[in-house]
């Protein structure tokens, strides 16, 4: 039986990046990639997402005070 792991309302949404957006996303923070936050290739989200390492992923969170929350994490290995 497969599994949604998104379709649960307290899952946050996950976008991978298009290089445009990717690279927009850098000169916004003024970083690289190796100055992001990781996430694996082996996390469930990247798995289901099909995505492959050095992605940018976008995960928008609920937040209580701001009303949605955006960070950004790299696929690693």
């Amino acid at each position: 039986m497969d599994i949604d792991i998104f379709n649960n309302r307290l899952s946050p949404k996950y976008k991978i990046l298009d290089p445009n957006e990717a690279d927009k996303i850098l000169l916004r923070f003024k970083c690289s990639r190796s100055n992001l936050p990781k996430i694996k290739t082996t996390d469930p989200a990247v798995i289901a997402l099909k995505a492959n390492e050095g992605d940018i992923l976008e995960i928008t969170r609920a937040s209580k005070s701001a009303g949605e929350a955006i960070y950004y994490r790299v696929v690693i290995r």
